[in-house]
């Protein structure tokens, strides 16, 4: 069957989530058109893609919180589909509205804004966050599962509170952005509107990085486990968890299949996963120089099963299959190995 979408801009193209969402409709054929905003790091993208050239190319977008940066109305000439992963993160903010709420809201919005002005996008594909679905405050038992029904109940005026913390207060980002997308979508623009709620993601990266320094939060993770102390485990906010593969291919066929207009999807691996597991994963695995003799200082990490998410329906529906938690791990492991070694070697 003919792809619906010749030509997708894909926002945050040069992230750890938006390269890969690029890889993945490259690899189908389709055109891709890579927002960022820096072109040095555009260029590397492309650079690295040499039997793509003819189907990728780069635009350089502004801020979304700076009120002079360029719009997106350049960005969205003649695509038929956007995906739209680009969302301020930080937890260090010293004015949460400020630096990371209205941020992420005013990405929305200007997207929105720009799809809704060129008639020939269809649909938009949102990066959301299950921290926009889950409650903190809900404990267990009785056991229950989180599911694309759920929302996040805090409110603005909690988010934006001086006292509270920038991971409280990103939880609120991402909650206020998707609802931000879901109140356009009532004025019936001209496209249908998909967000997706990922939990925690992990996985290789294939997005410009100049060192270890510069990997994502949840892979950063990942690394400190793998290569420092095994008995230094930081502990998991949540258990659940996705491939950033998985995630891509369930970015691409969001846009894809026209039955998913105007659904709100939870993506998460059946697996539940604690940074104990990972220390395992590498304790146990080959071509790890330093893991047997790290075996001996293990210690079990307990993984909540006090709850659940469901990833099952945006499985059946956008045709997923989870990776492995296991190889996951091992992917990435092996890669942070090898940019360690090319590191080592470069000189000065």
């Amino acid at each position: 069957m003919a792809s619906p979408h010749s030509y997708v801009l894909v926002t945050g193209a040069t992230g750890f989530i938006g390269a890969h969402v690029v890889d993945s409709l490259l690899q189908r054929g389709i055109k891709v058109r890579a927002a960022t905003r820096s072109l040095r790091k555009g260029e590397q993208l492309r650079a690295a893609r040499p039997q793509y050239s003819s189907l990728l190319d780069i635009v350089q977008v502004g801020d979304f919180s700076d009120a002079e940066a360029p719009s997106f109305s350049d960005a969205v000439k003649d695509v038929t589909g956007v995906i739209h992963v680009a969302s301020p993160l930080s937890y260090t903010t010293t004015d949460n509205e400020k630096e990371l709420i209205l941020p992420a809201i005013a990405g929305v919005r200007a997207i929105l804004e720009a799809a809704e002005q060129e008639k020939c996008v269809k649909r938009v594909v949102i990066t959301s966050s299950f921290a926009s679905v889950m409650n903190a405050d809900r404990k267990a038992p009785p056991q229950f599962t989180y599911t694309a029904e759920d929302w996040n109940p805090l409110t603005y005026e909690e988010s934006i509170d001086k006292k509270t913390s920038a991971v409280i207060a990103y939880r609120g980002s991402k909650k206020f952005a998707e609802v931000e997308a879901w109140k356009f979508a009532e004025r019936k623009p001209g496209f249908d509107i998909v967000t997706l709620c990922p939990p925690m993601t992990f996985g290789p990266i294939c997005h410009p990085i100049a060192n270890l320094a510069g990997l994502n939060e949840s892979n950063a993770n990942l690394w400190k486990v793998a290569s420092e102390d095994f008995t230094n485990l930081p502990v998991a906010r949540v258990p659940f968890w996705v491939d950033v593969r998985d995630l891509a291919n369930a970015h691409v066929e969001a846009l894809l299949r026209p039955e998913a207009g105007g659904k709100r999807f939870t993506v998460s691996s059946p697996e539940k996963f604690s940074y104990g597991l990972v220390a395992e994963i590498v304790a146990e695995g080959e071509g790890f120089p330093w893991s047997k003799e790290r075996v001996a200082n293990l210690e079990k990490q307990a993984i909540d099963d006090s709850y659940d998410l469901d990833g099952e329906t945006a499985a059946k529906e956008l045709g997923l299959k989870y990776t492995p938690f296991k190889k996951t791990v091992t992917d990435f492991v092996k890669q942070a190995l090898t940019i360690e070694g090319q590191e080592r070697t470069t000189v000065p």
